[in-house]
């Protein structure tokens, strides 16, 4: 019944609104009673100052008359005060003359009035009469204790808060009493009224609106509650008339439901039919991708071959003595076999990509380099045509990149050779630079473009601009096909944009991370000799190489003055400019020294004071012309392009040959011998096995694809003998397809190159694994 109490509307706004208002009543008895300690603090001494002030006239006469009968009763008089507990008059001297004392009343409550008021306050007045102002009497000195008005303020404050505390009682049981004739018994009026409502005909009941309380918020949540019903009553009676119509549809729906579960039926034996050919023809797909596979690491196999036997036997004959048109032509074959070993590369290469199966190094490389090395690579086929090549490289690029600097040779190396093959006058552009975390390469040529229509075309395999284009240049269509392909695989994008007669403007955005490599040889660190001589350009505006030279001048801090107007420092001129005048003007320079500019690469210097830079610009060969030409040591530079010797000479190994085409040993073992080896061949596995068990070898080159016994059932067999597991097998074949390597290394070999024989390539390979103590030579 407690709970059922506490829980009433009326229990709790009494219970809120009482606890407010005694909450508010405390705070304002506190104020109360603090605005009365005041007072009383104030009041108590206003008072025992109005009892000196009386008393001091008849002390002073009396310290003058020095009447000690009187001065007692004027110090008894002042005792009868409640809260005098000591007079006493003192003379001038210090000397008490009379004095009156009585004890402290003692009560349970001093340690309160003694901290509010302090236990006893003393007060001093001088004595002087009015005849004598300036002669000092002495001094009326009273002790008052406070615990006489003390405790007539606590008694004022307990009453204070009593007389509070009686007014909420009294308010809380008033507005008990309110609250629930207003309130509560109307509620609950209601909520018995509800209380009877039946659960079959909930609809038909309306509540009645409580005396007095039409109008305010009880009658208004009554009102509510009866349009509400009234709502029910209306959505039952449609929900009837809803359960009327179901039941007539019933039968109908079910028949629906029976037709169209057959129809799902059917349809879904179809689907599963359907999925059924679908996985057929996924199979099929699959068995066909796997063939055709094979079948090109089978064609590359078999194509390289006869081609590695043709090259190697061409490469024999021509380091023979002949005659100059017989090396020619065998150049001329040399060329035709390589473009067919370029063009099967370039197949294979978009049958991997097709196929998934073409794998991206992620390693360090220098971009720069990658770049001049692309561009000496092509300079000449673009001196032959009479046209610039030109290499316009930032020099804020970043110095090292992450990615396969392979296939990025690869997609330069084929826009470069297009645009060269298209251009017949002007000039090829090759642009670097590096922003938003993206590598930007531009090729910029001002051949013969490209149409809308061409443009559309120019990325589908064996296919080119036109058919007229075919005809004049040539060419597979291969080239820009595995471009895209590739660029597309480092996640970038390839744009052209290009105009019939105007050139063509290729731009490759690659996102390759930025990665510190280690410092080149070459300290490119301007000497700060040059800097303070400062370089003489004496190129035209619009020579070709002369953006590229002079940005890479300023990024260095080198000062660039014109030649005419600033006669000093060292010259930079260009070796096409073939006049008198300019032979004159370089032979009279009497600055620091001279670089000539040569864009022929094949040109030297007239005196030692001249050096020559072969365009196009390799960084590397300005900063060795700037240091030779201020007359300052330049570090030593590897020659370009040329193969990494090792520091130790290989001494003559003892190899077996294993390969089962006799054009192919011949040619291996001719290259061997020139390279200063022995070599025993063996036609397949399974001979080579046997030689081993007869002879030690240094070092097996194995083929893959043999008869009998092919090279990784040989290689396994090798590795399963204890006296053979440290033997270097390098295997030498004509599959290129992603995986074989892979396979190679599985079976225990411990290289891999592929065919054609190339001689560095070979020789590479062989001194990564030569043994440092060969087997001395057999004895015959």
């Amino acid at each position: 019944m407690t709970n059922r109490f506490r829980k009433r509307l009326s229990y709790r706004l009494t219970r809120d609104t009482v606890l407010v208002a005694m909450a508010l009543g405390l705070v304002l008895n506190l104020i109360q009673i603090t605005l009365d300690y005041f007072n009383a603090r104030t009041s108590m001494r206003a008072e025992i100052n109005a009892m000196i002030e009386i008393s001091q006239s008849p002390a002073a006469q009396i310290a003058y008359n020095i009447d000690i009968r009187l001065a007692e009763e004027l110090l008894d008089g002042l005792l009868r005060h409640p809260a005098t507990i000591d007079a006493r008059l003192v003379d001038r001297e210090g000397h008490v003359l009379a004095s009156a004392h009585q004890n402290r009343p003692e009560s349970p409550y001093r340690w309160v009035s003694d901290l509010l008021f302090s236990d006893s306050l003393r007060f001093s007045s001088e004595l002087r009469v009015p005849q004598l102002e300036d002669l000092p009497l002495g001094r009326l000195v009273v002790t008052i204790d406070t615990f006489h008005y003390g405790l007539q303020f606590l008694e004022r404050s307990a009453y204070t808060l009593a007389i509070g505390l009686l007014k909420s009682l009294a308010l809380s049981v008033t507005l008990l009493a309110i609250f629930y004739f207003v309130l509560t018994r109307p509620i609950l009026n209601v909520i018995d009224t509800l209380n009877r409502v039946t659960a079959n005909s909930p609809e038909k009941v309306r509540l009645p609106i409580p005396a007095r309380h039409e109008q305010d918020e009880i009658g208004t949540m009554v009102g509510i509650i009866n349009q509400h019903l009234e709502t029910i009553d209306s959505s039952l009676a449609r929900l009837r008339a809803a359960e009327s119509a179901i039941k007539n549809y019933s039968s109908q729906l079910e028949q629906e439901v029976a037709d169209r579960t057959r129809e799902i039926s059917e349809k879904n034996q179809a689907l599963q039919r359907g999925n059924r050919a679908l996985v057929r023809a996924k199979e099929d797909a699959v068995r066909r991708a796997r063939a055709r596979a094979n079948f090109l690491a089978s064609m590359s196999h078999e194509i390289r071959t006869p081609l590695n036997g043709v090259l190697g036997m061409l490469s024999l004959v021509r380091e023979g003595e002949l005659e100059p048109g017989q090396r020619s032509r065998l150049d001329i074959a040399i060329t035709a076999g390589e473009s067919l070993l370029s063009l099967l590369n370039d197949i294979l290469d978009i049958s991997k990509i097709e196929a998934g199966k073409l794998s991206l190094e992620s390693i360090p490389f220098s971009m720069r380099q990658l770049i001049e090395e692309c561009a000496t690579l092509h300079a000449q086929q673009a001196r032959r045509k009479g046209i610039d090549l030109i290499t316009e490289i930032d020099p804020e690029l970043p110095e090292g990149f992450v990615g396969d600097p392979t296939r990025t040779r690869q997609i330069l190396n084929n826009l470069i050779s297009n645009a060269i093959k298209f251009t017949d006058k002007g000039q090829v552009r090759i642009k670097a630079s590096h922003s938003g975390g993206s590598l930007r390469l531009e090729v910029i040529d001002t051949g013969i473009g490209m149409s809308r229509q061409g443009l559309r075309r120019i990325f589908s395999p064996f296919s080119q601009a036109d058919s007229q284009t075919t005809r004049l240049f040539g060419g597979t269509g291969l080239g820009l096909t595995l471009c895209r392909q590739l660029v597309e695989r480092m996640h970038g994008q390839i744009l052209v944009d290009s105009q019939e007669g105007s050139g063509s403007h290729f731009t490759v955005t690659l996102p390759l991370p930025v990665q510190e490599i280690p410092a080149p040889s070459l300290d490119l660190d301007v000497p700060e000799k040059v800097k303070r001589v400062g370089v003489a350009l004496a190129l035209p505006q619009g020579y070709p190489h002369r953006l590229a030279i002079e940005s890479q001048l300023r990024a260095w801090g080198v000062p660039v003055r014109g030649a005419s107007r600033h006669p000093e420092g060292i010259l930079l001129a260009s070796l096409d400019d073939d006049t008198e005048e300019a032979r004159r003007f370089v032979d009279s320079w009497q600055g620091e020294g001279v670089i000539l500019a040569d864009s022929t690469g094949n040109r030297l210097a007239g005196n030692s004071r001249q050096q020559v830079l072969p365009l196009p610009l390799r960084r590397q060969d300005l900063h060795q012309c700037l240091c030779q030409a201020a007359g300052c040591q330049p570090p030593a530079l590897p020659a370009p392009n040329a193969p990494a010797e090792s520091s130790v000479r290989i001494p003559s190994l003892s190899i077996l040959l294993v390969e089962d085409n006799q054009v192919n040993q011949l040619v291996a073992s001719s290259l061997l011998k020139k390279l200063g080896h022995r070599v025993d061949l063996a036609e397949n596995g399974q001979r080579a096995v046997e030689a081993l068990r007869q002879q030690h070898y240094d070092l097996v080159l194995m083929d893959c694809q043999m008869p009998v016994m092919d090279g990784y059932e040989a290689t396994r067999r090798i590795r399963q003998q204890p006296q053979w597991r440290d033997l270097p097998v390098i295997a030498v074949t004509a599959n290129v397809m992603a995986g074989d390597r892979e396979n190679c290394l599985k079976a225990g070999m411990n290289d891999y190159i592929t065919k054609p024989y190339n001689r560095e390539a070979l020789r590479a390979a062989i001194n990564r694994w030569a043994p440092l103590d060969p087997s001395p030579p057999a004895e015959t």
